[in-house]
């Protein structure tokens, strides 16, 4: 809703000034100057990437359009999970893990927080890391090393559309400036013609300079802002994941584990301590 709100704003500021000035938004219209533009955006962005990162960004531009996960219920599932997990080690090893870890899909465990189950790259980050504690003795600094890392990879990945827009966005005024040299030369074509005509043209060229900065700083900079933002405030749970099983290697009772995984979550949905021992309360019995 929010983001629907911004875009109402943002047309009803400029085109509404405009119109509130005197123009007309029929002079707006110029297929030839979006086509120009829009086709050299789209291009750029399907030269400069490969298929997995333009198939995240279409994925990341529908989340952020989207209604958003209820967060709070999403970390209370998530330190559910890793309760049941971790206390299933504790109980019987990590032999008794391996239907889970091994196939999450057709875990009971995993079917039981269908927000963790629906989000395959987190429940991949979880089940991954169990397997490779339960291939060895590990320190806790040791695994927390090897978690950064993998967080650092999994964070670098998900920024790249993000990123790759950024410059798109960033090319958009050059592209207008692009289109709007070619407005110009069809103006000298036409330099023998009535002033009118000549007037007509010139407006239509300078629509493309118009469009790349409407497009730069009203469409895609802030698009590719809210990704980042979004993919940043995503990975505070694997960062939560990393907290928990660093101090359950640690040899942390299981909820001070889960405890060092709560202080990751954002400050606006983050819950107490006792909300989070009510809630494990609650899914033990």
């Amino acid at each position: 809703m929010q983001k629907f709100l911004g875009v109402i704003i943002v047309l009803m500021c400029v085109f509404g000034g405009y119109m509130w000035a005197g123009g007309k938004l029929a002079a707006i219209w110029q297929p030839a100057e979006i086509l120009i533009i829009g086709g050299a955006a789209i291009g750029s962005l399907i030269i400069g990437n490969p298929p997995q990162v333009l198939k995240e960004m279409r994925g990341q531009l529908r989340a952020m359009m989207s209604q958003p996960k209820n967060e709070k219920e999403y970390y209370m599932e998530l330190m559910g999970l890793m309760q049941v997990l971790l206390e299933t080690v504790r109980s019987g090893g990590f032999k008794s893990l391996d239907r889970h870890i091994e196939d999450p899909d057709q875990s009971p465990v995993f079917a039981r927080y269908p927000l963790i189950k629906d989000d395959p790259r987190l429940v991949s980050f979880v089940a991954d890391n169990l397997r490779l504690m339960a291939m060895g003795q590990m320190s806790p600094h040791e695994l927390e090393g090897l978690l950064e890392q993998e967080i650092e990879a999994i964070q670098s990945d998900l920024m790249l559309p993000s990123q790759s827009m950024q410059r798109t966005a960033e090319a958009l005024p050059g592209f207008g400036i692009l289109a709007a040299v070619g407005g110009i030369i069809i103006t000298m074509q036409a330099i023998d013609g009535s002033i009118a005509l000549i007037g007509y043209h010139v407006a239509a060229a300078l629509v493309g300079t118009f469009i790349g900065i409407f497009g730069c700083y009203c469409c895609l900079d802030p698009a590719s802002n809210a990704m980042a933002q979004r993919v940043k405030r995503n990975m505070s749970a694997y960062e939560c994941v990393r907290a928990t099983l660093v101090a359950y290697v640690a040899k942390k009772p299981t909820l001070l584990s889960i405890d060092a995984g709560r202080k990751h979550i954002q400050l606006d949905i983050k819950p107490t301590f006792d909300e989070m021992e009510r809630w494990l309360a609650d899914q033990e019995s």
